[in-house]
C-alpha cells in the first residue's frame, strides 16, 4: 500500500502574508470528520476569515471554511466548525507565551496534504499598519519592473 508522498496544496492564505508581519510558523495536524477529508481531496476550502487560538491548553483552529461534500448523507460536517490542531506540549507553550503579548495572533497560512495527512500551517502574526502594506506594493511594482526590463533587454539582443 502505497501512500501518497510530497506536498499537495489545498488552500492557500495570500491575504494573511499581506495584512500581517509572520514571526513564526509551525505545522499541525488536525482533527477531522470523514467527510471533511473528503472535501478537502477534491480541494475545496478557504482559509480567508480563519484564525486560530488556544483554550484549556489546546490550539483549535476556527471559522476556516470546508464545504460540505457533496455526496455526503446525514453526516454529513459543518463547514465553519472549530476544528482541533495537533502539536505537542512544548509548541503549544510557546503559542501561549507568545500569543499572551498584546497585538499577536495565530492564523492559518496555508493547508495542504502531507504523506497522505491532512496538515495545516499556522503563523504567529502582527498586524501591519497601512504604511507598511504600502511599502509592500512599490516593492513588488518595482520589481516587477526590472522584470519587465530584463526580458525587453533579451528580447532585443
Amino acid at each position: 500500500m502505497s501512500r501518497d508522498t510530497g506536498r499537495k496544496l489545498i488552500a492557500q492564505n495570500k491575504r494573511a502574508r499581506y495584512d500581517y508581519h509572520i514571526d513564526d510558523t509551525w505545522e499541525a495536524g488536525m482533527v477531522l470528520m470523514g467527510t471533511e477529508v473528503k472535501a478537502l481531496r477534491a480541494g475545496r476550502a478557504s482559509l480567508v476569515d480563519g484564525f486560530a487560538q488556544v483554550r484549556d491548553g489546546e490550539v483549535w483552529l476556527e471559522n476556516v471554511h470546508i464545504p460540505e461534500y457533496t455526496q455526503g448523507t446525514w453526516t454529513n460536517h459543518a463547514p465553519r466548525r472549530r476544528r482541533k490542531l495537533l502539536l505537542n506540549r512544548r509548541e503549544i507553550q510557546k503559542i501561549v507565551d507568545k500569543t499572551s503579548d498584546p497585538g499577536w495572533t495565530l492564523v492559518p497560512l496555508s493547508l495542504y496534504f502531507k504523506e497522505g495527512k491532512a496538515k495545516v500551517e499556522i503563523g504567529l502574526a502582527r498586524g501591519k499598519k497601512s504604511y507598511d502594506k504600502r511599502q509592500a506594493i512599490a516593492k513588488r511594482e518595482a520589481q516587477r519592473e526590472m522584470q519587465r526590463a530584463q526580458a525587453a533587454r533579451f528580447r532585443r539582443r
